[in-house]
């Protein structure tokens, strides 16, 4: 007789951490919730950019403003970062060890400082070809739109900051483990954004 196992939306850490995982059911899910409330803020953005994408008002569009290979290199940055968040989801369930843990967090939060680097780069170029957010609606529109995306991202290295403090004091431990586990499904989130971002903006604005 086959036994019914609830298995949260997260990294399964049932078969090393049972306790952990039991208590990551109602928080991650939880978690879960929240990032459907912030998809629909960001679907919310990404409808008012696509209405205002042509409404330049005789300003400069996206193909004078963007910049595709930075926009490729921002992409690769941020993919990499979700591969090496990965790879320290790997280690906080199988090796538990903090050095690796550590290490694997702060090759993350390295990349999401350059990241945020090349996309403030980026910002100050379009700002010298006349791309302030007051000259159109269309500028407008990204500017509130792409920078939204950088907030979170930011947000998302503070709580890294945070996390890599609290391996360091308390251990890897049950609320690190479930702490890290929502921190990797927000950090995520954003690389599926981001691709959003990526398709509808860049690509579609020098097209």
């Amino acid at each position: 007789m086959s036994t019914f196992e609830l298995k949260h939306p997260g990294l399964n850490l049932g078969d090393t951490d049972p306790q952990a995982h039991a208590a990551a059911e109602e928080l991650v899910f939880g978690f879960w919730v929240f990032l459907m409330s912030d998809l629909i803020l960001f679907a919310l953005l990404f409808a008012t950019y696509a209405t205002m994408t042509h409404a330049t008002a005789g300003g400069p569009g996206g193909r004078t403003l963007f910049e595709l290979k930075s926009a490729a290199l921002e992409t690769g940055v941020l993919l990499a970062s979700s591969f090496t968040f990965g790879m320290a989801s790997l280690a906080m369930k199988y090796v538990e060890q903090r050095r690796v843990l550590i290490f694997w967090l702060s090759v993350t939060l390295l990349l999401g400082a350059c990241f945020l680097g090349l996309e403030i780069h980026d910002f100050l170029t379009m700002f010298a070809k006349g791309g302030a957010p007051t000259r159109s609606g269309f500028l407008s529109a990204f500017f509130i739109l792409v920078p939204t995306h950088g907030l979170h991202v930011l947000a998302g290295s503070i709580w890294m900051i945070v996390m890599i403090v609290q391996i360091m004091v308390f251990g890897i431990d049950q609320g690190v483990k479930i702490r890290i586990l929502r921190l990797g499904l927000f950090w995520h989130f954003l690389d599926i954004i981001w691709i959003g971002i990526f398709s509808v903006v860049y690509l579609r604005g020098l097209a």
